[in-house]
């Protein structure tokens, strides 16, 4: 084609999950139902780990950021699905789409990242106890995650600024239901070799690295626990866990056979069902699976109910009341992390 019959798309045509009307209705009450169990879940997650001064540790702090994180990516692409099923607009706007795909792998990669910085946690609690306090310092746990979000934020612009590049002519249809990067780069008429071998590095570097250190860390986890000598000693070290083991597995089984699969053999329709997954199912789950099997957690939380309604039932009384017993029901995260020494939980985790 030449130049000068190249036009750039001014906006795309989200085609959704499906495209027979008659099942947008169901779509829309699955998807919206999931999406408030997701942001219900992992705020109060966060509000449990944030006023509980017990749960200011290592553990939790990257258990609260994992939530945080799941929030986001499910906020980024449910939410204007819902939208577009409502008003029966499939469209979305050059910029709008760009700003999507960038948030979308902003916390994408926060997700995959974390999960390993989860499980080298716990591979120097179960491996080295007595060393935990003085390794996962609040002070490395900071340089983890704050370290973490310039890494995303850098990729994810990287990203974007590969993808602001190329032109789009023809064909503005995007056969999903959010952008995403891979659907993309097969609507553009110039060439995308060299974001096609960014994704690749991209992919090595924020998956399979991580994965493989997820391995590692379990590996050597696995070797610590034999050496315990009795077998319910055995059994409660490995619980803690399981739970972290339980999500890597749903996360990871869903990227990888996105990312993996050769575009010859993965339909649109494989895609869009292990997009669901990792942006909306996991999400969700994952603050069911961390909560169910965690006695400290499933404490917090029913703490933070009864505080709750201690608060509600003192403002019907009086808003004096609720004004006095607020801070006091409220702990300062800032003052417990400069205070309380970080000790290794052996909670079900």
């Amino acid at each position: 084609m030449e130049p000068d019959n190249q036009t750039n798309s001014s906006e795309f045509i989200l085609l959704g999950l499906s495209e027979k009307p008659d099942q947008e209705t169901l779509l829309f009450a699955l998807f919206l139902c999931m999406y408030v169990v997701t942001v219900v879940g992992n705020l109060l997650i966060i509000l449990a780990i944030s006023t509980d001064s017990h749960l200011h540790t290592p553990m939790y702090f990257f258990l609260a950021n994992l939530s945080l994180v799941d929030f986001c990516l499910a906020t980024d692409t449910v939410p204007k699905m819902l939208v577009n099923i409502q008003i029966k607009s499939k469209s979305i706007s050059y910029s709008c789409c760009l700003t999507q795909m960038y948030f979308f792998h902003f916390f994408g990669i926060m997700d995959s990242v974390l999960r390993a910085v989860m499980a080298y946690d716990r591979f120097v609690a179960i491996s080295h106890p007595l060393h935990y306090t003085t390794i996962m310092s609040p002070r490395l746990c900071g340089l983890l995650v704050g370290g973490l979000w310039v890494f995303s934020s850098f990729i994810s612009l990287t990203h974007i600024l590969l993808m602001a590049r190329l032109v789009f002519c023809g064909n503005n249809e995007l056969p999903h239901y959010f952008c995403d990067l891979i659907p993309l780069l097969r609507l553009p008429c110039t060439d995308t070799s060299v974001n096609k071998i960014f994704v690749l590095i991209v992919a090595g570097m924020v998956i399979a690295t991580p994965f493989i250190c997820i391995l590692a860390s379990y590996a050597h986890i696995n070797v610590a626990i034999m050496k315990v000598p009795s077998a319910g000693g055995r059994k409660k070290t490995f619980s803690t866990c399981s739970s972290h083991l339980s999500v890597v597995v749903l996360f990871y089984g869903t990227t990888t056979g996105v990312c993996l699969c050769p575009s010859s053999v993965c339909t649109a329709v494989k895609e869009k069902a292990s997009a669901v997954m990792y942006t909306a199912v996991t999400p969700m789950l994952n603050p069911f699976i961390y909560s169910l099997r965690n006695r400290d957690l499933k404490g917090a939380l029913r703490n933070l109910m009864r505080k709750k309604s201690h608060l509600i039932f003192m403002t019907t009384k009086s808003s004096g009341s609720f004004l006095e017993a607020g801070p006091q029901s409220l702990g300062s995260w800032a003052s417990v992390w400069n205070c309380r020494s970080w000790e290794y939980s052996h909670s079900e985790f």
